[in-house]
């Protein structure tokens, strides 16, 4: 029997096993505040820790006690004013309503909400709780950087974890029948020997089936000395590297920065882009994102470009769908890469090009892409795009989604609802 003690000790004095079981009962709590946060943060703030306030009346705890036993007799004072099923009206202003004006009190007891800070790993792991990218499939093996250990036969030599008992037990059985073969043909031979002279009357038989026992006894003392099991025998079970299809993804960010996107309503889509940019970098190791502005003109930037570029004109939404197939077919092979896009608008649009936008989506971009996630932001009623893009998502309602922003408190639960974690969904091989 082994016993481990951990004697590290855990930073800045916390105990780390009683903090994750504190986080896990009050996890609700700490969800709501977490999403309390992101609605009243700025966008340079919005991964940082949080403090999380638990209400006094959530921390009581059910407990066990002895009652007070017996019979007991109790007299209550009367009145004379009310009777039973008698509502008591609330008396009128002044202490006791909060105003400030009452009286301080010597007596009474109580005790303040539950305030404890969390930091930013636990923040992001609250925030993007339960959310993956939709449709997540296995791609080619070219670049894999993960490795699976598979069964490859049997080896003489490794570790005792994967000592296999099975097969040592039979590499012994075949040693011990094969080392022991030609003394046990004897023994049979001189069995059959003793057998015959054992029968025999002549006394010279009996004086040879004395000396056929004792062989036989000196050739199975020799078989029992033979080891049940050698080094020799063991057999370890042999795990060999193998190269898993790569999990790679590539998240398209579009965002409408026209005119017609006020600072506001461009504040709001940078900080939807924002949390999906935290996600991607937490959650995924090979996701890559590219990020496209377009107003009239389409380009592709860096993410300091995306968040803070000033630069503004038309619209013509079109420009950047052609630009992220362009990309797509340049960079990101659909064979090897899970392309994603999501994009981010006002819905305003130039003309005729809505419907030229729902034929670029459906012939060259949801061919190829695993997911399109559009995201409208405005508080007026749905424009033009909103009514194209309509007709797609009601066809390819699996890898086609389309949400509403109206203010910033709509921001973290349409996001959530975008990535949600599917029932039973799984990554594909």
């Amino acid at each position: 029997m082994s016993l481990i003690i951990d004697r590290r000790l855990n930073g800045k004095k916390k105990s780390t096993v009683n903090r994750q079981r504190f986080l896990k009962r009050y996890r609700h709590h700490v969800k709501a505040a977490v999403q309390d946060a992101i609605d009243q943060r700025s966008i340079t703030d919005v991964d940082s820790g949080s403090d999380i306030t638990i209400p006094r009346k959530d921390l009581s705890e059910p407990f066990f006690h002895h009652g007070q036993g017996g019979h007991h007799g109790h007299v209550h004072p009367g009145n004379h004013e009310f009777h039973r099923g008698d509502r008591i009206q609330r008396p009128p202003g002044g202490g006791g309503q909060g105003s400030g004006d009452g009286q301080a009190s010597d007596r009474g007891e109580g005790a303040d909400e539950f305030v404890f800070q969390i930091n930013r790993d636990e923040f992001l792991e609250y925030l993007f709780d339960d959310l993956e990218l939709p449709n997540l499939l296995r791609k080619e093996l070219k670049d894999s950087t993960d490795y699976q250990l598979k069964r490859a036969g049997f080896t003489t030599a490794g570790s005792p974890d994967r000592l296999n008992i099975v097969r040592s037990l039979r590499a012994a059985h075949a040693r011990r029948i094969a080392l022991s073969g030609k003394d046990r043909k004897v023994i049979r031979t001189l069995k059959r020997q003793l057998r015959e002279m054992e029968v025999s009357p002549d006394p010279v038989d009996q004086q040879q089936a004395t000396l056929l026992r004792e062989e036989i006894k000196l050739l199975n003392r020799k078989l029992k000395r033979l080891p049940f099991i050698d080094d020799f025998d063991l057999r370890f079970n042999n795990m060999t590297r193998v190269p898993l299809p790569s999990s790679k993804a590539v998240m398209f960010c579009v965002m409408d920065v026209s005119g017609s996107m006020t600072q506001e309503i461009k504040d709001m889509a940078k900080r939807f882009f924002l949390l999906l940019y935290l996600f991607l970098e937490r959650n995924y190791e090979a996701v890559e994102v590219v990020f496209i502005r377009h107003h009239s003109e389409a380009r592709e930037c860096d993410e300091h470009d995306f968040f803070y570029a000033r630069e503004t004109g038309g619209t013509i939404v079109s420009k950047a769908l052609l630009l992220t197939h362009d990309i797509i077919q340049q960079r990101y092979p659909p064979g090897q890469w899970n392309i994603y896009i999501a994009q981010a608008s006002d819905g305003d649009n130039w003309g005729e090009d809505s419907s030229t936008c729902t034929n670029i989506i459906l012939d060259k971009l949801l061919p190829v892409c695993q997911y399109f996630a559009y995201v409208e932001i405005t508080d007026r009623h749905h424009q033009n795009l909103w009514y194209e893009y309509a007709t797609i998502a009601e066809s390819y309602p699996d890898h086609f989604a389309m949400q509403h922003i109206h203010s910033y408190l709509d921001i973290y639960p349409t996001f959530r609802r975008l990535f949600e974690k599917k029932e039973g969904s799984h990554v594909g091989r």
